[in-house]
């Protein structure tokens, strides 16, 4: 973190921001599971469906954000999407008593919190142009510095409905700070000032999909890998609870997950450096990573083979999350909020499916079930980066050749 030095004040302010909000988030999230599971009294497919209808608010957020960023203004789009999931958090301690108000409620979650990704991340890139892809590794290593610090108290706090109300309160700070620092320092860098000068008769949204090299078979990949990251909800979660082991036994393979993100970047820095230099190949070097991480958890279930499966997750997360935002950033220019959005929630249909598949495989088999379907969707997730890798590959080719 040493080169964060080189970087102006505003940088470090919306880091250490972004770093707040991440901790309130961790507070929640690891334990929505749990609460269904062990507070509510249900089953794994219930926590399933809970997990479903929040990740298909997650869906329509994304989509929405990307698409009403340059419609209705980064200021105005980040501070009302984190206003709204901070009132939606708020609200659930309410339906504590009432099971179909409490899945509307995550609902809405999903979709406001999603829908403040896509934007806060094309801000980062517009920005902050000539620094993103630095500045996409290193937002990334201060959130899960906040997750891991989050996740490790969310153990310890031992009350649900806690943990859902500080979560609201780090979620209307974070609005705060955006509405006051989007004014000081401006939405747009140079670069961007100059795209929106451009004719824009190209933004159409039929004919942006159009261009499927850019966001389709990343965004495929993704949600395959997702599906499979599901077995840390839906299958280590119950897992640990049904052998008996204390909870804060979950919350440390996040804190590890946390440490890691931190303490493992020079081991990540070799990865790129030695065979994956560029953002296709770390995201298909992040599914091998993966797979190997759900492979340790069907081979060896037990404690020790989770905290290595972790480890290994850890490494593919941490040369994909900065990957896949930074590739679209340098290759769509003033159409990258679209794609951010466009791709995140095709991706995010993995936490749509996911969470419920393998609460099912659990609730019919154990961690075994959880682990193979996680192998085989990691599988078909290097896969799709690999295709995505070569076609960007080739056509790169081509226009040097054309040139």
């Amino acid at each position: 973190m040493r080169f964060l030095q080189g970087y102006p004040k505003e940088v470090k302010v919306f880091l250490i921001a972004s770093l707040i909000n991440a901790t309130g988030s961790a507070l929640m999230w690891p334990l929505v599971t749990m609460y269904v599971y062990d507070e509510l009294g249900r089953s794994m497919k219930d926590a399933g469906i809970v997990l479903l209808v929040q990740a298909l608010g997650g869906i329509a957020g994304q989509l929405l954000g990307g698409s009403l960023y340059h419609k209705v203004g980064v200021n105005r789009l980040i501070v009302g999407a984190l206003a709204l999931t901070a009132l939606s958090l708020f609200s659930i301690p309410a339906a504590s008593n009432n099971w179909h108000l409490f899945i509307v409620l995550m609902g809405l979650f999903g979709l406001f919190n999603s829908l403040s990704l896509p934007a806060i991340q094309a801000f980062v890139g517009f920005r902050f142009a000539e620094q993103r892809a630095e500045l996409f590794n290193i937002i990334y290593v201060c959130n899960n510095i906040g997750v891991a610090i989050g996740t490790s108290l969310s153990g310890f706090l031992g009350n649900y409905m806690l943990s859902f109300v500080l979560n609201g309160v780090t979620s209307a700070v974070f609005a705060v700070f955006f509405f006051f620092y989007l004014r000081k320092v401006g939405t747009a860098s140079p670069d961007e000032q100059h795209l929106r000068k451009q004719p824009q008769h190209e933004q159409s949204g039929w004919r942006l999909m159009g261009h499927t090299r850019i966001y389709l078979f990343m965004a495929i990949g993704s949600m395959f890998l997702l599906i499979g990251n599901s077995i840390w909800n839906a299958g280590v979660s119950p897992f640990i609870i049904s052998e008996g082991w204390p909870k804060q036994m979950y919350g440390f393979l996040w804190t590890l997950n946390g440490i890691l993100i931190f303490a493992a970047q020079p081991l990540v820095s070799l990865i790129k450096r030695w065979f994956a230099a560029t953002s296709t190949a770390q995201m298909t070097a992040s599914a091998v990573f993966y797979l190997a991480g759900y492979a340790v958890i069907l081979l060896m279930p037990s404690y020790p083979g989770l905290l290595l499966a972790m480890v290994l997750a850890t490494l593919g997360e941490m040369l994909i999350s900065p990957a896949m935002p930074s590739f679209i950033s340098d290759h769509s220019g003033h159409s990258a909020p679209f794609y951010l959005g466009l791709s995140g929630g095709i991706g995010a249909v993995g936490r749509v499916i996911g969470p419920y598949l393998l609460g099912v495989q659990f609730d019919s088999g154990g961690l075994a079930p959880t682990g193979w379907l996680a192998c085989g969707m990691a599988v078909l997730s290097v896969g799709f980066f690999g295709f995505h890798a070569y076609i960007n590959r080739m056509s790169r080719t081509l226009e040097r050749d054309a040139a």
